[in-house]
């Protein structure tokens, strides 16, 4: 081993040394690659706003805004009128039932106030078996009879009477003159005699058939009148009725028949 001017001692590379190196192998041998080269992109910078861009993201943030509000204000315009539909129709029903109940009691005062024709039978003192049908004013205004209608029908029993009533048959062919009526009076409007029977009868055998009351003869009619403080352009009323004559020892004029008989209006 040599030493220069006192350095460090330098091995001399002898040939011994490298053949006692191991052998290379076919991996270091191989041919290597070229190395890649990386260009690393600068970093993007962010471009400037113009200022139309500004001015058009106002406007579309304006626009976004007035929409949003307008939703808004539509809602709420909805809502408002769903409250006014609602307290209108709640109005008006109010003002409906209102009115009617108005209307119920003006009519209550009217016809409390109205004449109303009822009426009666009444056996006459001088007659024996005979009998009137009277009409009486119950209301509290004079009433005026307009027209009357009396008539009469032989029937097994009052089931079998026409519906609606026939009153044609018992128009009179001389006109009617008007009868006017204070409240409580009263008036006759149909006599009815055992002597009358006789002449409704068909036969004998229909007569011994009212005599033994295996049929019965009515006596029916119709009172039309009307109010005479009411308007003129208000309907006339009308009083319906209907008698059984029983035919006996001690005959009786008594009154009977269905409803659609004995009706007041």
């Amino acid at each position: 081993m040599a030493q220069l001017d006192g350095g460090p001692a330098v091995r001399p590379t002898s040939a011994a040394a490298k053949a006692n190196q191991p052998p290379a192998t076919n991996a270091e041998n191989a041919p290597q690659p070229p190395p890649q080269i990386v260009v690393t992109a600068p970093p993007a910078q962010a471009v400037p706003w113009s200022w139309h861009d500004k001015v058009l993201w106002g406007a579309d943030l304006v626009l976004v805004i007035l929409g949003y509000a307008g939703v808004l204000l539509a809602l709420k315009t909805l809502k408002n009128i769903q409250r006014q539909t609602e307290f209108g129709v709640s109005a008006a029903q109010a003002a409906l039932q209102c009115a009617n109940a108005a209307l119920e009691s003006s009519q209550a005062i009217v016809d409390s106030g109205r004449p109303w024709i009822v009426i009666t039978v009444e056996p006459f003192l001088s007659v024996e078996h005979g009998f009137k049908v009277m009409a009486t004013n119950r209301g509290r205004t004079p009433a005026r009879i307009l027209a009357k209608a009396d008539c009469v029908r032989i029937a097994k029993d009052e089931t079998e009477l026409p519906t609606p009533p026939d009153y044609d048959s018992g128009k009179s062919a001389t006109p009617f003159e008007p009868i006017i009526l204070l409240p409580g009076e009263t008036a006759g409007i149909r006599p009815f005699r055992r002597s009358d029977v006789r002449s409704y009868c068909s036969s004998d055998d229909q007569m011994k058939r009212l005599e033994r009351w295996e049929e019965k003869l009515f006596v029916y009619g119709r009172v039309i009148y009307r109010d005479l403080i009411s308007p003129m352009d208000q309907p006339n009323h009308e009083t319906d009725w209907c008698c059984w004559y029983v035919y006996g020892d001690k005959d009786a004029l008594v009154l009977a028949g269905p409803p659609e008989y004995n009706k007041h209006n």
